[in-house]
């Protein structure tokens, strides 16, 4: 599988570490009441769909670079490719 890295060009998978959902981005705040819930439901509940999904891989063999790659599970097609600051930024985190 190829991974069209947004800085670097086309990467091999190869290079990757792939780190599983992209949700993991969206890390609960510690100082709320039920802290304890949304972590667990953080750390343990993950979705497996068929179809799209976004993903965090590591740039291991390269620039070490985090990516969230929007990829179909079911073929492998890479739809989308985006570094995870800027999605973090994006989104307010990461300040």
């Amino acid at each position: 599988m190829i991974i069209p890295h947004p800085l670097l060009g086309p990467r091999d998978a190869a290079e990757f570490v792939y780190l599983g959902d992209a949700s993991l981005i969206d890390r609960p705040d510690p100082d709320l009441p039920d802290a304890m819930d949304r972590f667990h439901d953080y750390l343990y509940l993950r979705d497996n769909p068929a179809g799209q999904h976004r993903e965090l891989w590591y740039h291991e063999q390269g620039d070490r670079s985090w990516l969230v790659v929007t990829r179909d599970t079911t073929t492998h097609e890479v739809v989308k490719v985006e570094l995870a600051r800027d999605v973090a930024l994006a989104r307010g985190r990461g300040k």
